[in-house]
């Protein structure tokens, strides 16, 4: 009876603490912080249009709960409430061996480095508040029989590939999600190893039925931009102008020596002076989106190899440890001098919170790859439990991701890296209970 009525206390107090973080990410949030990004899927969402350079699928959910709140505030009760359920159904599986460990997870959802973005409407957001959900929802029951497993494991995937038609470069992450998934009681690495193609085919095969044969999504290469950037990596690193096309000599000047920044691609898209480079490429040329870009940039990276990694090398360093990265979105989509939630005090308040840490190693994306990679070396000897298996399987699955943005990375912003964040904190504290229950 004593231990039945501390777990109560315990299943308490925690579901106390999520109520109340829900409550105040609400409060402190609502209705949602618009970037970009956002604003292009909700027009498109109010014309109907499905393309594939944001995920139709998000515009398929964002359809769904918009008349809950339309508008951000619909997508942010989505976001918050599947956030504190990932930490809440954590926590419970936790309490079962801490207390104290189980009530930091509440605790550490508050964290800066998750909190400041949480309400900001980004599908890398919401794509790593997917997955944290689906692999808790799986250490939940990992000790259950399969009667109570198989249904878990079911909406586990259902979230998996949701996560992945939100963000397609995780196909190549997704699989050791999908092996813990599968056997959430131990993380046999022969078993993922097996498992790693056939589901990464799966799941590219699931996205590009989804996108083009259900939702008839037009095809919009957003690939190319990546191409953008090798182009403009390799011509500066190679002080050759590797763009296709005819150019003056002052635009290859610039393209070779005044354009190139390793922050983001859209430098030649959206930017001065190098404006002129996708202007030619889109509309004189029109070489963007066509055959002969794909050609260009294959031939670029096969004549420039040095110049093509150099390129890469540095963009990854920059993303990964650089202190121009872009956290918290504060731009007015109407007026870029303007701070778009000025009149909202609760935020400009984390704002302050935000602008004094956002010098720090906690918005840099490399720290957390390199507390995702460590969580995963302490995790290898206790792979044979639930929490090994919890602890490996998401920061395994976190470290994949984060090292393909080596090469289809196209911008710096701390935002992809929310994933490794989440299944840091989480990784970390799980295999914590689990060695304290060793010991």
């Amino acid at each position: 009876m004593r231990a039945w009525a501390e777990a109560n206390r315990s299943i308490l107090a925690i579901a106390a603490m999520t109520a109340a973080g829900f409550a105040l990410t609400l409060y402190v949030f609502y209705p949602g912080v618009m970037t970009f990004d956002a604003l292009y899927i909700y027009k498109d969402m109010a014309k109907g249009f499905f393309g594939d350079w944001q995920s139709p699928v998000m515009i398929v959910v964002w359809s769904l709960v918009d008349p809950i709140a339309p508008g951000t505030g619909s997508l942010l009760i989505l976001t918050v409430t599947l956030y504190w359920s990932a930490f809440a159904v954590i926590a419970l599986k936790i309490a079962q061996r801490s207390f104290w460990l189980a009530a930091l997870m509440p605790v550490l959802a508050m964290s800066p480095p998750v909190f400041i973005l949480v309400g900001i409407i980004w599908r890398d957001i919401l794509f790593g508040v997917v997955w944290l959900l689906a692999a808790g929802l799986v250490y939940a029951v990992a000790g259950c029989r399969q009667r109570v497993r198989a249904p878990a494991q079911l909406v586990a995937f259902g979230l998996l590939a949701f996560g992945v038609m939100l963000r397609p470069n995780a196909l190549t992450a997704a699989p050791i999600l999908a092996a813990y998934i599968l056997w959430p009681a131990c993380f046999a690495w022969k078993r993922a190893a097996l498992l790693y193609v056939p589901a990464a085919l799966g799941l590219f095969g699931l996205v590009q039925v989804v996108y083009y044969d259900v939702l008839g999504a037009t095809r919009q290469q957003p690939l190319h931009s990546i191409m953008v950037f090798d182009l403009g990596g390799i011509s500066h690193f190679s002080k050759q102008n590797v763009f296709p096309g005819a150019w003056t000599a002052d635009e290859s000047r610039l393209i070779t020596n005044g354009c190139y920044k390793p922050l983001a691609w859209d430098i030649y898209w959206t930017q001065q002076p190098c404006l002129f480079v996708m202007e030619h490429l889109e509309k004189r040329d029109k070489f963007f989106a066509s055959p002969i870009l794909t050609e260009s940039w294959a031939h670029a990276i096969a004549d420039h190899p040095g110049a093509y990694l150099t390129h890469r090398a540095v963009f990854m360093w920059t993303f990964l440890f650089g202190g121009e990265n872009m956290t918290m979105w504060t731009r007015n989509l109407d007026d870029a001098s303007k701070i778009i939630f000025a009149d909202n005090p609760r935020l400009m308040a984390l704002k302050s919170v935000h602008d004094v840490l956002k010098p720090t190693l906690l918005f840099r994306p490399g720290p957390w790859l390199l507390l995702d990679v460590a969580v995963c070396l302490f995790s290898w000897r206790r792979r044979n439990t639930p929490s090994g298996a919890f602890a490996l399987g998401i920061c395994g699955s976190a470290v994949v991701y984060l090292l393909t943005f080596f090469s289809v990375g196209v911008a710096t912003d701390f935002r992809y890296a929310y994933w490794a964040v989440l299944a840091g904190l989480a990784g970390a504290v799980t295999i914590a209970a689990e060695r304290r229950t060793a010991t």
